[in-house]
């Protein structure tokens, strides 16, 4: 018996379901018995059930999804909410096609993730890139400065874009950053993909109403233990019509959602609402205790800590791995994990991130040190400088609209001859998919040089059309 079925509508609906007898006429087309016709098949698609005629009737009889949004709502203290099963991705358009109309301007994070990028180009809008600061020390972007978003607000955008946290931990002078746009009456939406923890314990940080920030989009299969693509987005309506979000989330989100993410998101809700204080107080405990753990067999600090940061501005149960440290690559260790059965989130040659979450177990963070620390010892060699990754270090140069370059005529052309052509396509190492150049861009020397030391290191380059580098789609 599921504790949380009592307070999560979805999750009862879901598990429901699958106690009745059932005839379907309806789709899906699986009836829940494709394994009459292949085990392999069956044991993929049997447990999978529709919204409609599903967890609730075909006409939304009961509206179940209406409930547990409104339980969403209420837990994170705004005046919308809506469960995708499209990923922040899909929440991230949703809110861009929500906010102007074409060629109205945007203050944007240039570490927004890339689907921030394809947003604007499909709303029409303009961005006002404005780049992180980089910490002197670790070579990790800290956060928009005040300074960039004064200098964006003089060009009177529509809305302030924030990625909170960044893919490492780090987060902007929130507070600080939101009184300055709200002194203009703009409202500021944080993708805070990697943060659906945060506000759920006091060593934590705070979530984005805590802070005053007028919408949240995260994701609940990130920082959270939810289904794959599920995804929460939440506004408060001073700033934002939130009639016309609810048309944008519609306008974009497939009309035949998935139970299974649904219900996940409402069931992570509920564990949070129930249990959040203690089951991240287990995760803070037990990611201090690896980080202690393997520290002790390292003279200098080989990890991102709390107090690398000012105070509230970075998330302690985020385990990054500095290790240029070690004189070692990032992409190796990542090898040598993998051949030991133990993946990671992300690996360049400077930094690992290891994502841990509350349903990670102690026996899981004794197992990843057991295998790094020798790994780690094998590796090491002579430190290195830190040095800032190229998807926080470029500095874009616009050579045209970025809806213009994705829809102009173009051509592909040898690396050696892509100096300074207009990108049409976004280029992002993948993880984080933070783009180093976007489609409507010069393409530099620092960025083509970049690219390929990238590529060459062993970081997957993603979104390219020619994935090698040795050609790139430019705009005739």
């Amino acid at each position: 018996m599921s504790d949380l079925r009592n307070s999560a509508p979805l999750l009862d609906a879901y598990l429901a379901y699958f106690e009745s007898t059932r005839t379907p006429f309806t789709i899906p087309g699986h009836k829940q018995k494709a394994s009459r016709l292949d085990t392999g098949l069956g044991s993929v698609v049997d447990g999978d059930t529709p919204l409609y005629g599903g967890l609730d009737e075909i006409k939304l009889t009961n509206q179940t999804l209406k409930k547990a949004e409104k339980l969403a709502a209420e837990l994170w203290g705004a005046d919308y909410a809506r469960f995708s099963t499209g990923g922040s991705t899909h929440a991230n358009q949703a809110i861009v096609l929500a906010l102007g109309a074409p060629g109205d301007k945007v203050a944007i994070s240039r570490t927004a993730h890339r689907s921030i990028l394809s947003a604007l180009v499909l709303a029409g809008l303009e961005p006002i890139w404005m780049s992180p600061d980089i910490d002197e020390a670790t070579g990790v972007p800290i956060g928009i400065g005040i300074a960039q978003l004064e200098k964006a607000l003089e060009e009177n955008p529509i809305a302030v874009l924030l990625t909170e946290p960044g893919y490492l931990g780090t987060i902007s002078d929130l507070p600080t950053l939101i009184e300055a746009a709200h002194k203009k009456s703009v409202p500021v939406i944080l993708d805070a993909a990697w943060g659906g923890h945060f506000g759920f314990h006091p060593e934590l940080p705070k979530h984005a109403f805590q802070l005053g920030a007028d919408a949240l989009i995260t994701s609940v299969h990130k920082a959270l233990p939810g289904y794959s693509a599920s995804a929460l987005l939440l506004a408060r309506g001073q700033y934002l019509n939130l009639d016309r979000l609810e048309q944008s989330f519609e306008t974009t989100h497939t009309t035949s959602p998935a139970g299974a993410p649904l219900a996940s998101i409402d069931a992570v809700r509920a564990l949070l609402q129930t249990r959040g204080v203690e089951l991240n107080t287990q995760l803070l405990k037990s990611v201090a205790e690896f980080k202690r753990t393997v520290q002790s067999e390292f003279a200098l600090p080989i990890f991102l800590y709390e107090s690398d940061f000012p105070a509230g501005r970075f998330d302690p149960s985020k385990i990054v791995l500095r290790v240029q440290q070690l004189g070692a690559s990032g992409v190796d260790i990542e090898n040598d994990l993998q051949a030991a059965g133990i993946r990671v989130e992300m690996a360049d040659r400077d930094t690992i991130v290891f994502l841990a979450t509350l349903a990670d177990g102690a026996e899981d963070f004794s197992t990843l040190a057991d295998a790094l620390i020798p790994i780690l010892k094998r590796h090491q060699a002579q430190r290195r400088e830190s040095a800032t990754a190229l998807s926080w270090s470029v500095l874009p140069i616009r050579g045209i609209s970025m809806r213009d370059a994705y829809f102009a005529k173009t051509e592909m052309v040898n690396a050696s001859k892509a100096e300074g052509r207009i990108s049409a396509d976004l280029i992002a190492p993948y993880p984080p998919g933070v783009a180093v150049v976007a489609p409507g861009e010069v393409l530099t020397a620092q960025i083509l040089e970049g690219l390929k030391a990238s590529k060459d290191a062993g970081v997957r380059i993603a979104y390219a059309t020619d994935s090698s580098l040795t050609t790139y789609r430019v705009v005739i």
